[in-house]
């Protein structure tokens, strides 16, 4: 294997640690910038929205230019947007600094898959864009929950200062180490677009916002729901993520293994359903038990959750890709602004509901949203069979 790969990785890993450990940090941000923590989830979703249009509009603009450049101007913006964030004294430059990290990561994540796709050739495709996309598995188990602790010690200002060191070492090592020249094909916005326009795509991608928008309903508020929901303290939160981030690598290994057994459909619909499951025994578990015992159960349920969780993007991925193979570059590209899309919306549901009612309440709404994408999943199930029995005209 290319070692180039492993430092677009970790490129992929400093980016998505930004995005996973928020959940951590709004309690410590919301207090220093004097903002309800509802509020402060804004800046997951600044993050998150900016991500999900960065990817695919920049990366049309910078589609035809050098890789090395773009992939090593982007890491700095990125860097710069975590020091900006880090010396921030305010709310509005904090959400302007998120603004600038979810656009650097998103145009980052579309060049870097193609690079490694270059870099690795045709035969070693699936392996080369694995790598990379492993970065973001290891945020989320390893990248989140050292985030944390971070900031347990020294403050959220010194977890975006560590990630600001991480990614600068890794814009010189990708400078120093790629190839010049490797260009991509310039494509339009509405050329990236057209997959949309697939039979069984709109309604994929549509699966993808409703799951993505159920789980961070959770996930982006998790520290209000440990602390305030189930009584733990601050210093639970680290080990709550890693127990979920191990649950996660978990879940992400074994869906690649289960969809080519029952088939990446049956891998979804199974993680919808136990993802329902989840929800509701989360929600119950704050509403009908006292701290002593709601705070170790919901730590527990972090693991399981976990690999339910993560099960789902690599078998979903599978099933976006099955209805257009030739243009799946474009579908997974349209496909990973679903997931940021439904990070985003999910973030502002989750801190409605904080606003309104009570953290046990997020269980209960997240629940909601994996059961509406299993009425989608049937409703297109029932459209395609009823369009293949209709006789042609």
């Amino acid at each position: 294997m290319d070692k180039r790969l492993l430092w677009l990785s970790v490129g992929s890993f400093a980016m998505s640690t930004v995005g996973f450990v928020f959940s951590a940090l709004l309690p410590s941000i919301a207090a220093d910038t004097h903002i309800s923590i509802p509020s402060a989830g804004y800046l997951i979703t600044a993050f998150s929205l900016a991500y999900a249009v960065g990817a695919p509009t920049l990366s049309a603009f910078a589609g035809a230019m050098d890789r090395r450049l773009v992939l090593t101007a982007a890491m700095l913006l990125f860097v710069a947007g975590n020091a900006f964030a880090a010396t921030s004294t305010s709310f509005a430059m904090l959400l302007a600094a998120q603004l600038v990290m979810g656009a650097a990561a998103g145009l980052f994540a579309a060049t870097a898959q193609a690079t490694a796709v270059a870099l690795a050739g045709p035969e070693h495709r699936a392996l080369a864009i694995s790598v990379v996309v492993g970065g973001t598995t290891f945020a989320v188990a390893l990248g989140a929950p050292l985030g944390s602790l971070i900031a347990a010690f020294w403050g959220w200002r010194g977890t975006f200062l560590s990630v600001a060191g991480l990614g600068f070492l890794t814009a010189l090592v990708l400078w120093w180490r790629l190839p010049r020249g490797m260009r991509g094909a310039r494509l339009t916005l509405s050329e990236r677009f057209l997959a949309v326009t697939r039979p069984g795509v709109p309604a994929a991608l549509f699966v993808t916002l409703l799951y993505l928008t159920g789980a961070f309903v959770v996930i982006s508020y998790l520290a209000p729901l440990a602390m305030q929901g189930a009584g733990l303290p601050k210093m639970a939160l680290p080990g709550m993520l890693l127990s979920f981030g191990i649950g996660a690598v978990i879940g992400n290994l074994s869906s690649g293994f289960l969809a080519d057994r029952i088939g990446a459909g049956r891998v979804v619909v199974l993680s919808l359903l136990l993802s329902i499951t989840m929800c509701l025994l989360i929600a119950l578990d704050l509403k009908l038990l006292p701290h002593q015992l709601s705070g170790p159960l919901l730590i527990g349920l972090m693991l399981p959750w976990g690999i339910i969780g993560w099960a789902f993007p690599p078998a979903q991925a599978s099933r976006v890709v099955s209805y257009a193979p030739d243009v799946a570059h474009l579908t997974l590209s349209l496909n990973a602004s679903a997931i940021y899309f439904g990070v985003a919306l999910g973030t502002v549901v989750g801190g409605r509901v904080l606003e309104y009612a009570r953290p046990s309440d997020l269980g209960l709404v997240a629940g909601a949203l994996p059961l509406a994408a299993l009425g989608v999943m049937l409703a297109s199930r029932l459209s395609r069979r009823r369009l293949a029995t209709q006789p042609a005209e």
